[in-house]
């Protein structure tokens, strides 16, 4: 649904290969229905790999993996070539949210990812945790590739705040200034003085919090919003903390019913939007927010979010919420903070976001933290791990 980052629609390595959205397959029950979506998938899918140029490796994420391991498990079989399966989560436990752990699709799901999880010729997973779980449960040994931000998550040019700014102010209300000047170009958070052409923060603007999300059962969204009823009570009763903006990005099957419990809200001093950013402006607004917001909960306990590795690479604090392994990522205190609960986050942005914007106390610490610890990107992480694992088997 998206268009894909143009570093990838230019690349001449890379080619594009669309499988067309099954529609019109909502006849008779709803286990029907599925069945008959996975075998057309399947047919589709295989289809589709037999047709491109035959290649040495087949790179298959993990999930969704149904039908697509055992496609491209057959497709290797007829090209001769490897399949590599990259576990980001186990698509069984995804599953389980919707229909419930001992629902006969879930148990079958688990049987099927963990049999044709075998048959691959290499693995990789995202986290220590779940290389053991692989090991222990599957019978299957996997290195851990650790995500990574690709090279342009990084950090925005004030230059390219005011530009993103003065951008998406067109159509979402929170970006626009709260008054006009006829001597600046002005943004909620930025402006540049038409004389000097300098882009300036102003001292009295809103702070920036964001947050995405695909609207799925794994993350639950109303705790961000109890928070901000509390941050938004925090204020009336005197607290020094900046008006707040928040920007929620992302398509997903929940995104009406939150944005309901949004239009419900009656906030003075906060102001949310849920916008679908282009490829090219979500790194840019990553890169000139204040703090990073993370409600993923793995539905297997064993997977990382993505959306911290990104905001970790533009040097953006995060406040995340708990689970098992996430402490593989977010060190509590040192680049970001862990909640539990609404009421934990609210106490955490007020005392983040207290006499804001100094450049001190604990979210300048925390930014000041990512800078210095210089993690590999994704490209040198890949290189330094993978490329060796295929060499030495070969």
């Amino acid at each position: 649904e998206s268009r894909p980052h143009r570093d990838v629609l230019r690349s001449e390595n890379i080619r594009l290969v669309p499988v067309a959205e099954l529609r019109g397959l909502r006849v008779g029950p709803k286990l029907f229905q599925y069945v008959l979506k996975v075998l057309v998938q399947s047919v589709q899918l295989l289809y589709t790999l037999l047709r491109i140029d035959q290649p040495s490796y087949i790179l298959l994420q993990n999930p969704p993996g149904l039908p697509s391991i055992a496609v491209a498990w057959v497709a290797g079989l007829l090209w001769g070539s490897k399949l590599i399966i990259d576990w980001h989560n186990y698509g069984y436990t995804i599953m389980s949210l919707s229909h419930g752990r001992n629902h006969p699709l879930v148990l079958i799901a688990e049987w099927y990812e963990k049999l044709f999880g075998r048959l691959s010729d290499y693995n990789l997973c995202v986290t220590d945790a779940m290389k053991k779980d692989l090991w222990v449960n599957f019978r299957i040994k996997a290195v851990t590739l650790y995500d990574k931000p690709a090279s342009y998550f990084k950090e925005t040019p004030l230059d390219l705040q005011h530009k993103l700014y003065m951008k998406l102010a067109e159509d979402y209300e929170p970006f626009r200034p709260r008054a006009v000047s006829p001597s600046a170009e002005r943004s909620a958070f930025t402006e540049r003085d038409s004389r000097g052409g300098s882009v300036l923060k102003p001292r009295g603007r809103p702070a920036l919090l964001i947050s995405s999300t695909s609207w799925t059962e794994d993350e639950d969204f109303s705790i961000l919003l109890r928070a901000l009823e509390d941050y938004e009570r925090f204020i009336k009763e005197g607290a020094k903390l900046p008006a707040l903006v928040c920007v929620i990005t992302g398509k997903g099957p929940l995104k009406d019913y939150y944005n309901g419990l949004i239009q419900k809200l009656h906030f003075k001093h906060i102001q949310i939007c849920t916008p679908w950013l282009e490829a090219e402006d979500y790194p840019l607004l990553l890169g000139s927010a204040d703090l990073g917001v993370c409600l993923h909960k793995s539905s297997s306990g064993l997977d990382l979010p993505m959306k911290v590795v990104d905001m970790f690479g533009c040097c953006l604090p995060v406040c995340a919420i708990h689970f098992e392994c996430l402490h593989e990522l977010v060190k509590h205190n040192e680049n970001g903070l862990i909640f539990r609960d609404s009421k934990e986050l609210a106490e955490q942005l007020k005392m983040l976001f207290l006499e804001f914007p100094t450049l001190e106390g604990k979210l300048h610490s925390f930014r000041e933290n990512l800078r210095a610890s210089r993690q590999p990107r994704w490209d040198q992480s890949w290189d330094q791990i993978v490329l060796p694992l295929l060499g030495n088997k070969e």
